[in-house]
């Protein structure tokens, strides 16, 4: 543990902080100071079921924590209508801000949470776990091998999982409009749209299109959708190259977390994206150079498995990179904007996705 470790306050006790709290404590530069609840039973309850240290402090209320001289920094898990109020009183608070996804529900509410964030100096970052996993590095270099792998020219995401129990269906919050109005689509569609930019190095496409046939529950909430973004060709010698992505992202299918991207030269393909099947390692497939072989009867290569080893889980790496972002702002440095500007992003593909439903899956132009 270093010396002086970020001191975070937990705010909300929703199933992913209970992932997030063991994350801060396998952290080096990091410690859970205090849990909020909106009871002060379930924020006792949360601190024993998960083990944390008696010297956690427990509240029964979010402004107790935002009070608290000792917090430096909060993570919030709560549901995404709550986000915009709780978000813009803990920056005001100057408390540094690690905020679960969907960040809001459209790109307004998220501009007035960076805004207060900006004005307040303090530093944000969407709960993304997978962008900090080493796995992650190393695609990226691997996408920027114009040699191995070529000029990019598309990418398909998928994000789905099945949980058949009414408990789910009927009364999770991802599932109810006037918690979580995004449901699948600010849920595990923010990780295949944020996949996509992450491949395109954060450019947002110049035509967004949902695809038909997205499912709604009786409520109005998307349950499965999919869509299209395409990247046209600019006139000058440097502007982006044409390429296209796809996304699909369901509550009602089986778990899958494929990646493909795919280059002129090269491709890479992932199974488990969001979550590696293992937290000490994690794999993905290169294939660089391919052709078929005389008369198409095979390939001239074979797909290479690249194993990555992790020191700790992806979720503790992602705590640690931002509680070393907070360190640094204590000692004089200014916030990382990188991370607005992804999850910024995001947020406008969101808004476009919903925006294309709207009109029956037009495409709109960005």
């Amino acid at each position: 543990m270093d010396e002086n470790p970020i001191r975070f306050g937990i705010i909300g006790c929703a199933q992913i902080a209970r992932k997030v709290s063991r994350a801060i404590g396998l952290s080096h530069n990091s410690t859970v100071y205090a849990v909020a609840s909106r009871s002060f039973e379930k924020a006792k309850k949360f601190a024993l079921d998960n083990k944390l240290p008696d010297s956690v402090k427990i509240y029964g209320s979010y402004d107790e924590v935002l009070e608290d001289p000792n917090v430096d920094a909060v993570y919030m898990p709560l549901p995404t209508s709550l986000h915009v109020r709780w978000a813009i009183l803990a920056a005001t608070k100057k408390k540094h801000l690690l905020l679960e996804k969907p960040t809001a529900l459209n790109t307004s509410e998220l501009d007035q949470i960076l805004e207060a964030s900006r004005l307040n100096g303090v530093q944000f970052m969407d709960g993304t776990m997978w962008l900090h996993h080493p796995r992650t590095p190393k695609i990226k270099e691997l996408l920027e091998d114009t040699k191995l792998f070529g000029k990019l020219k598309s990418i398909h995401s998928t994000c789905t999982f099945y949980n058949e129990t009414p408990a789910f269906l009927e009364n999770n919050i991802r599932v109810k409009p006037e918690l979580d109005a995004l449901g699948v689509l600010g849920d595990v569609g923010w990780y295949c749209i944020g996949a996509i930019l992450w491949a395109t190095n954060n450019q947002l496409p110049n035509t967004v299109t949902a695809l038909p046939g997205p499912i709604r529950n009786e409520s109005g909430v998307l349950m499965a959708c999919g869509g299209s973004l395409t990247w046209l060709a600019g006139k000058e010698e440097n502007d982006q190259e044409e390429k296209v992505a796809t996304f699909y992202c369901s509550f009602l299918s089986n778990v899958c977390l494929d990646l493909s991207i795919h280059g002129t030269n090269g491709t890479i393909r992932l199974k488990d994206h969001i979550i590696p099947c293992k937290e000490s390692s994690a794999s993905f497939e290169f294939t660089s150079g391919a052709h078929f072989t005389e008369l198409h009867l095979g390939w001239t290569v074979e797909p290479k498995k690249i194993e990555v080893v992790s020191e700790v889980p992806q979720e503790t790496a992602m705590v640690q990179e931002f509680a070393r972002l907070v360190g640094n702002i204590n000692h004089g440095s200014c916030p990382d904007d990188k991370w607005s500007e992804n999850s910024t992003n995001i947020q406008i593909v969101i808004d476009a996705i919903n925006k294309s439903l709207d009109l029956g899956c037009k495409n709109v132009d960005m």
